[in-house]
């Protein structure tokens, strides 16, 4: 890749980073995204895993927020519905807190805001008869239910970013911009990859910093200090823990400090509980949950649901730094969730000077990311010359080829095609991959042709899928976000993973669709220990 040149540089391959990423290139830009780690391995795979509208946001009159993001959530399930799925989320109604009128008005509007079509609406429900009130405390009588989508967050991005690829673009994960500079008209950027220590340089007529939690330290590597608190760092934490309750619907919990807790049905056998929201003073690169926050969500949970969530019913944690544009909200949860896009010049905010133009994306949501790049893509034709026309909403993702509600009909018709195999087992791996798992199962004809068993359902076939089609290098990247396996499988396990990675020598030069110009998405496959969001 030394010496190349491209129309836009992006760096970050979160959700952002890879949605602009995959609207520039199938408008016919060239596309080149740099990612220092895996994709999705900051705050993009660290959410609630939910594409939602955001009804807390109306508190605070975030009703253009909220609209847009009401509008993407049936566009994107329609995009992906392999990965993406309704959910209905029980409200119960907490005497002490919010008047029942007041819910009943967020929910009319959170109803009639957005393009709602194939999401049922609200409703009331009397706990006392509903299954849903089962799990909860018998003085929680009444609740209300409503619609959103569940999203397989990490598995989102790689998506975007196979479709970047499938459109041109060149995508490189381990791959560190160390330094960015002013080159004529455009920019000279410094690579580094991690895996093998190669330095290469490229330039780019224009660049796109999506680097999420770390949008602001690229801006001070250019010297740019005074431009630097642009985005206020948020810790948001999550616990999982054994189901709770054996429904499929959610929980949203009120809470007296004025937050929400969400509870969640999580992998089949578990409950997702969060989240937080703490200023975060440190390298979001070291995140960690607090026992503070365990606490905080164990008891928050606890007051709705008849059993008490000990200590040692937590399975796993994860936390994750959301990069939030600074808008000076006195209070972490009142700070806006909207993203803002600045256009700047290589000596100073807003346009400013001669020379190359650098686009930073502050804030945002997933579930609005791909409005997030059209409007990205409005600026880069400022500065490029516009080409195309939004088209994102159009294209479904990868293996996600199929109608919005053609789920089920989906498995049917792989059982007929592959009866050699577990129902349960196909039904997991079309959640993962849609379509795309024929190209996993191949002509395997039983669980045996799929080659060695690493336990929890995971195949060598499908390991070697993911290192060939979505960039994977380490167990890290399949465990615990292509995946995650990693609640079911043990150390053992893990470790006899880590040693078969070591073992495959995969060529640098691999023509796929995921890779269009010829050169492999994968490096040399690096082993990686357990992660660094660990089971407690």
């Amino acid at each position: 890749m030394a010496g190349g040149e491209f129309d836009i540089l992006v760096i970050g391959g979160g959700i952002n980073g890879t949605g602009i990423a995959r609207d520039a290139a199938g408008r016919g830009y060239s596309v080149l995204l740099c990612e220092a780690q895996d994709l999705a391995s900051g705050t993009s795979s660290a959410s609630t895993k939910l594409v939602h509208g955001g009804l807390r946001y109306l508190e605070h009159y975030e009703f253009r927020l909220v609209r847009e993001a009401l509008r993407e959530r049936e566009v994107l399930w329609r995009m992906a519905p392999h990965v993406i799925w309704p959910l209905r989320f029980v409200l119960p109604h907490h005497a002490g807190l919010r008047p029942r009128w007041l819910l009943r008005l967020g929910l009319f509007l959170y109803d009639h805001l957005g393009g709602r079509k194939l999401l049922p609406p609200a409703t009331s429900l009397d706990l006392r008869r509903d299954v849903a009130g089962g799990p909860l405390k018998p003085h929680f009588t009444r609740a209300f239910e409503y619609s959103d989508c569940w999203v397989d967050d990490s598995r989102l991005v790689v998506l975007n970013a196979r479709s970047a690829a499938k459109h041109g673009a060149t995508i490189r994960v381990r791959t560190r911009v160390s330094s960015l500079a002013p080159d004529g008209g455009g920019w000279r950027a410094t690579l580094q990859n991690s895996c093998t220590g190669e330095i290469s340089e490229v330039r780019a007529r224009m660049a796109v910093n999506a680097a999420g939690p770390w949008v602001d330290t690229l801006l001070a590597g250019m010297g740019r200090a005074e431009s630097t608190h642009n985005v206020r760092l948020v810790q948001g934490s999550h616990i999982v823990v054994r189901k709770l309750f054996d429904h499929d619907r959610c929980y949203i919990f009120q809470n007296a400090d004025g937050r929400i807790v969400f509870a969640i049905p999580y992998e089949g056998d578990y409950t997702l509980i969060g989240t937080t929201d703490l200023d975060y003073p440190g390298d979001p690169s070291n995140v960690r949950i607090t026992e503070g926050e365990v606490d905080y969500l164990r008891a928050a949970a606890g007051q709705y649901f008849n059993r008490d969530i000990e200590a040692g019913d937590v399975v796993w944690s994860y936390s994750g730094v959301r990069p939030l544009y600074n808008d000076g909200a006195s209070i972490a949860q009142e700070a806006t969730r909207d993203y803002v896009l600045r256009l700047d010049g290589p000596e100073g905010p807003d346009n400013a000077g001669p020379g190359p133009r650098i686009l930073n994306v502050f804030g945002g949501k997933l579930t609005t990311y791909r409005k997030l790049a059209e409007a990205a893509l409005t600026r880069i034709g400022t500065v490029l010359g516009p080409r195309g026309m939004p088209w994102t909403s159009e294209e479904p993702l990868p293996g996600g080829d199929f109608p919005i509600d053609g789920f089920e009909a989906l498995v049917t018709g792989f059982e007929a095609a592959y009866p050699g195999f577990p129902v349960p087992f196909l039904r997991h791996l079309l959640r993962s991959y849609g379509t795309d798992a024929a190209r996993i199962l191949g002509s395997a004809t039983g669980l045996s042709g799929l080659g060695r068993d690493f336990g929890g359902g995971l195949s060598e076939a499908e390991v070697r899928f993911l290192m060939e089609w979505e960039w994977a290098r380490s167990a890290e990247d399949i465990l615990w976000r292509r995946s995650k396996l990693g609640l079911r499988l043990d150390r053992q396990q893990v470790a006899e993973l880590e040693a078969y990675l070591e073992t495959l020598v995969l060529p640098r030069q691999m023509p796929t669709e995921a890779s269009p110009t010829g050169v492999s998405p994968i490096g040399d496959a690096v082993p990686v220990g357990l992660p660094g969001q660990a089971p407690l």
